[in-house]
């Protein structure tokens, strides 16, 4: 059937029409394949209308179907589920969504469900299902967790997956590929009992911005339907041909420090931004951690106090109804710049934001271009984004990134395989709602691309640990959560399955606090441990408020509000991402643009690397600027004793794991103990005596060889198995977090697990969540696919070992990593003033 003769086209193009929009030829191309019942996968740039490709779709296919009274017709049952990774793209898109069905005068709900959705609006929907459900995976486990849930999806049409390259590599993917697996599962099964073959009118798609591996992505996200004898030729990649144009311009500071240090330049770069913002209708300030924000915000409103009600602040850790208030008051286009994180990086359609500042490395490129999306959130329109340094060296990531964006060089996403934690915790709903038959659901399983590789072995050890406790646990009640009543696993104790209705999901992050005045009102939540180091008295910062503890009550932190001139900023944990491999690449290639020609310096191509000419010119004097396939070794002497620093650019977590595999290897030559720092850019062995490092063993040092046996024995790995292992163990239902208010405290949790995890490598060594948690360390504490292709190229290049007479540029920020935890910020900073004074004399 041709797009352009079907009813549902006319109506909807005059509606476009009418609003003066032509819809682009890979939203039209989407339109035909959904009246074609094919499923796939949608890629195309931020702010082009990736939304409407599906959700009009869909509107299409139901006015086909009900030419005649598509307007009157309601009460349609489920027709779209929409799942989406954060809970404000919901709103955004269910506003988006209201105003298309109210415009053409149809009579569909829109529905949003997650964990801010009341009960009485849960109540309201499952009395009436709506026509279009937008929901989180982990709302769509609870709806799986439901008795007599199949009901819900019997009229569904079409399944879309927002923002997918998003969640693909995450457990949060795995979730969405288990729930379509039993969506699909159940159509299937009702087709048999039924003798009505309806499977075909049941489609998925997937909406992705550009990630390395899209093809990839597309074979994860369908694989249950091409396992189930459904034909792989009915899935189709659409892509809009739409050049976003990006235009990137670095902020440069007045003076190049030619010793920088991570952190300290970029906030006293303020009264440049300010600028910037008061030009711009709207500004989003992107900041890499919430701590951070928090200081941005008060910097902003100290240089410029007539931002004060234009200014807002955005991040996980505020309390909800401000955060939708910001949401909403971009939308209208009220505020005039708005400090946030991560949590305003994905789909959320701000229009009036005209410009974005990154601050600092977003140390990948698929989430400089996704930053750089929020503005000129139009197609068309030119996406402004302004790179501001927190360190002088960061200005040569600004030239990476504008390069990597020109080619298109986007990383990957690895979807995540055999995550047993997820598929017990998926077990455990199941058996909640109607209970399952193994064989069917290890079918189903298997469907999918995470579990395609499992055992049968594997999956009846599975089984036991559900039903009896695995092995290890069989003697306590408490872990023998699953019954089986004529071969139906079914969960009928009311306890149990409270307790796993409230801890579905798979996110697990360190307990929070919520942080609320004495007199009422919320402010938001804050880390237990940080509270946990207060005193009565101690003021800090939270919701860009100056706040002053009070104590802590029933599990809530009180505060009053405070005139304090100084206050603590709170970090909160794992705000530090590592280098991407990508960007690590295109850095290393940047160094060879840097020619050196008769000992002159010539730099023909970037700004950036034009402005940091002196830094590069002390590098060079002091010791050497490596080429793309060098890796460069400087050996120095001060009075903290011999310092071996070496630069792969590979990001902190590789250079974590290869200090301790260097340290254990040269300690085989000599008995030698070191101290460890690192940076994205290197890392540091510092010992008391001469490191026994030269041309003659450097390359059996950097050898790939015998690399996991000396991961495992340089490595605490068996402690960093224990941490990942408590993860495992909270999504796994191994150990309750608590009801809500009474959680537990981060270090029970951790005692638990590390009970369990000790109980488990004694008493039952092949355990699959114990085996599962050092893979975990493996792949992405340590990287270790990254480290082994990191020592291949170094064994296919040149070492370049040099011996300056003091730290150089490149070196004295890995140096002063190493201070901060010895000291506070106000004394880092004097101290490494004083170093700088005394290196540039």
């Amino acid at each position: 059937m041709k797009l352009k003769n079907t009813p549902g086209f006319q109506i909807v193009n005059q509606w476009l029409t009418a609003k003066d929009f032509i819809p682009f030829a890979f939203q039209e191309e989407t339109w035909q394949h959904i009246i074609n019942n094919k499923s796939g996968l949608v890629n195309a740039p931020t702010g082009c209308g990736k939304t409407f490709s599906v959700f009009l779709g869909a509107v299409i296919s139901f006015i086909n179907q009900h030419p005649e009274n598509y307007q009157t017709k309601n009460k349609n049952g489920l027709q779209l589920l929409w799942i989406t990774p954060l809970r404000a793209l919901a709103k955004d898109i269910g506003r988006a969504m209201e105003e298309v069905i109210e415009e053409l005068g149809m009579n569909w709900k829109i529905g949003i469900r997650n964990g801010d959705t009341s009960i009485s609006e849960r109540a309201k929907q499952k009395r009436q299902v709506p026509e279009v459900l937008i929901i989180t995976p982990e709302s769509l486990h609870l709806l799986l967790a439901q008795k007599h849930y199949p009901e819900i999806f019997k009229t569904l049409k079409i399944i879309a997956v927002d923002e997918w390259h998003e969640l693909l590599g995450s457990k949060r993917g795995v979730q969405v590929e288990l729930a379509l697996s039993r969506i699909i599962g159940q159509r299937l099964e009702n087709s048999k009992q039924t003798n009505k073959p309806n499977f075909n009118s049941l489609n998925i798609w997937g909406i992705s911005a550009t990630i390395g591996n899209l093809q990839q992505a597309q074979e994860v996200l369908l694989s249950p339907l091409s396992q189930m004898n459904f034909l792989e030729k009915d899935f189709v990649t659409v892509t809009a041909n739409i050049d976003k144009p990006i235009d990137i311009e670095s902020i440069f500071p007045d003076e190049i420090e030619k010793y920088p240090w991570a952190g300290h330049l970029g906030i006293k770069l303020v009264d440049k931004v300010i600028p910037i913002i008061l030009k711009s209708k709207t500004t989003l300030i992107f900041i890499n951690t919430r701590g951070m924000s928090e200081m941005w915000y008060q910097a902003l409103l100290h240089a410029c106090p007539d931002l004060a009600g234009a200014i807002a602040l955005h991040h996980g850790s505020i309390e909800q109804a401000l955060r939708f208030w910001v949401e909403e008051n971009l939308h209208t286009g009220n505020l005039k710049a708005v400090v946030c994180t991560a949590s305003l990086d994905l789909g959320v359609d701000f229009r009036p934001v005209e410009t974005v500042i990154q601050v600092g490395s977003p140390k990948g490129v698929a989430r400089f271009l996704q930053r750089a999306g929020r503005s000129g959130h139009r197609p068309g329109e030119v996406s402004k984004i302004y790179f501001l340094p927190t360190h002088s060296l960061e200005l040569i990531e600004a030239a990476a990134l504008k390069e990597a964006t020109k080619i298109k060089l986007i990383e990957s996403r690895e979807p995540r395989i055999l995550c047993f934690d997820v598929l017990i915790q998926y077990l455990s709903t199941l058996a909640i709602s109607d209970g399952f038959y193994p064989d069917n659901i290890f079918e189903e399983i298997k469907s999918t691309f995470c579990y395609k590789e499992i055992m049968e072995e594997e999956w009846q050890q599975i089984l036991h640990f559900a039903t009896a406790g695995g092995v290890a646990l069989q003697q306590y009640d408490d872990y023998k959560k699953i019954e089986i009543i004529d071969g139906l696993y079914k969960i009928n104790n009311r306890r149990i399955a409270m307790r796993h209705r409230m801890h579905i999901g798979t996110i697990v992050s360190d307990p929070m606090m919520k942080v609320k005045f004495i007199s009422g009102g919320y402010v938001g939540v804050i880390e237990e441990w940080f509270i946990a180091g207060m005193q009565p008295g101690d003021v800090f910062t939270l919701a860009g408020r100056t706040l002053e503890f009070v104590m802590i009550k029933d599990m809530t932190c009180l505060v009053r509000k405070s005139n304090a001139k100084k206050s603590r900023i709170p970090s909160w944990q794992g705000g530090r991402m590592p280098l991407s491999a990508n960007l690590g690449f295109m850095l290393r290639k940047k160094f060879d643009e840097v020619e050196i020609e008769n000992e002159e310096l010539k730099i023909t191509k970037d700004k950036e690397l034009e402005i940091l000419k002196p830094l590069f010119e002390l590098q060079q004097y002091l010791s050497h600027i490596p080429r793309q396939n060098e890796l460069l070794i400087e050996q120095i002497e001060t009075k903290d004793g011999f310092h071996l620093f070496v630069f792969p650019f590979e990001g902190r977590l590789v250079h974590e794991a290869m200090a301790a595999i260097l340290a254990y290897r040269i300690s085989l030559i000599t008995p030698i103990t070191f101290s460890f720092a690192m940076n994205d850019y290197g890392f540091e062995l510092l010992s008391d005596q001469p490191i026994p490092l030269d041309d003659v063993n450097a390359y059996m040092l950097f050898s790939p060889d015998n690399l996991f046996e000396d991961i495992q024995r340089s490595l605490n790995s068996v402690e960093m198995a224990k941490r990942k292992f408590r993860d495992i163990a909270v999504i796994g239902g191994l150990i309750f977090q608590g009801f809500p208010g009474e959680q537990k405290k981060a270090r029970h949790l951790q005692s638990s697990a590390s009970l369990l995890f000790n109980v488990f490598s004694e008493y039952e060594p092949n355990n699959l969540l114990l085996r599962q948690a050092y893979n975990e360390v493996m792949e992405q504490q340590m990287e270790e696919q990254r480290l082994r292709d990191m020592l291949q190229r170094i064994q296919e290049g040149k070492i370049i070992i040099t011996f300056p007479k003091r730290l150089t540029p490149f070196c004295f920020p890995i140096k002063v990593d190493s201070m901060r935890e010895d000291l506070s910020s106000e004394k880092l900073e004097d101290r490494v003033k004083r170093m700088q004074m005394q290196l540039e004399k």
